[in-house]
């Protein structure tokens, strides 16, 4: 076959929540959001449902949907989005809670939705989503009045625990949260790790649950093995793929693999990038394109059937760092043409 092997290791995945449970003072959730951040959220949030997690988190209603589909009934699904307009059916019939985010959603939800469950999402000095301190304290009185099932914010700088972000941040959801008897949660995967003082009634990692940074003791979930589809000699001053990128400077053999950045190996990385051969390094040559990758495997005793991308020797921000992105980039890219294996 043509098409790459991605593993996903959901014993892996079961690992590393567990692990960040123990660290967490509260309840540990999920964040499945962007299909399981590419691993398939039904798969994903199956496995942590069986591993203890109660509560998940997706970005968007529709997102929701499936994922109460896979769970059934019972464990709590919050929606990042809100509820925005033409959410109301998907909240209501699949028993999705918003995080509302203004006042005009907190009013589009109590006007469509009386009495169904909702939680707050505040703004702490991110600028991106949620209620800022002017907001909250118009509303504060009439939406805690309507018991919100839960307030939360989101740190711009956790992955750097120094960073002065961090205790502003806390300061701030501090003031605008403290003594309000509602659940709270401010920490995702950095957030857990910065310490219990971050933690409160709940943690909701995302990243760390699939092998990424800043969880660095987590376990690789994610394996990619790429098969050669064609190995040929290249002659001194011969060049490699589109532009005439790499050109040879000693009788080389290159093996063309079969995967390129329609299945989320992204251009980015070209010729810092790295396959793997066994335990063996071999460096990639030429363009990454749309469907295919050179590498140089002159070195080689035999040439390889399969080549490896992400497993023992390089995790996801490894990848990342080839490309001068992140790991959240890499997983979410992985594209639908992959030949997908589960194991336990």
């Amino acid at each position: 076959m043509a098409t790459g092997n991605l593993t996903i290791d959901l014993s892996a995945l079961a690992r590393n929540w567990r692990d960040l449970n123990a660290r967490s003072a509260g309840e540990t959730g999920a964040v499945v959001k962007a299909d399981g951040y590419g691993l398939g959220a039904t798969v994903v949030g199956r496995r942590l449902a069986q591993e203890g997690a109660r509560t998940f988190f997706v970005a968007a209603a529709e997102e929701g949907k499936i994922l109460r589909g896979a769970l059934g009934p019972g464990p709590e699904i919050f929606v990042f989005s809100g509820h925005m307009e033409g959410d109301t059916a998907l909240l209501r019939d699949h028993g999705l809670t918003p995080l509302l985010n203004s006042v005009d959603q907190l009013l589009r939800h109590v006007e469509a939705l009386p009495g169904h469950p909702f939680g707050i999402q505040l703004d702490t000095g991110m600028n991106r989503l949620g209620m800022e301190p002017v907001e909250w304290a118009a509303v504060r009185d009439i939406a805690l009045s309507l018991s919100p099932r839960l307030l939360m914010s989101h740190l711009a700088c956790a992955d750097t625990p120094s960073h002065e972000m961090n205790p502003k941040q806390l300061h701030a959801f501090r003031e605008m949260t403290d003594g309000l008897g509602v659940r709270r949660s401010l920490s995702a995967t950095g957030g857990l790790l910065l310490g219990p003082a971050y933690h409160f009634d709940l943690c909701r990692p995302g990243i760390g649950l699939y092998g990424g940074l800043p969880f660095i003791d987590a376990s690789p979930v994610v394996t990619l093995d790429i098969p050669v589809i064609q190995v040929r000699d290249v002659a001194v001053g011969e060049t490699v793929g589109y532009s005439n990128t790499w050109t040879a400077t000693r009788p080389s053999r290159i093996a063309t693999v079969s995967a390129g950045y329609a299945d989320g190996l992204i251009r980015a990385m070209g010729e810092n990038a790295r396959l793997y051969a066994d335990d063996r390094e071999v460096p990639v040559v030429g363009r990454v394109s749309m469907d295919l990758i050179t590498a140089d495997v002159t070195d080689l005793a035999d040439d390889p059937a399969s080549l490896q991308l992400l497993g023992r020797h390089q995790s996801v921000d490894t990848v990342a760092d080839m490309a001068g992105t992140i790991g959240y980039e890499i997983l979410t890219s992985l594209g639908g043409r992959y030949r997908r294996r589960i194991t336990e």
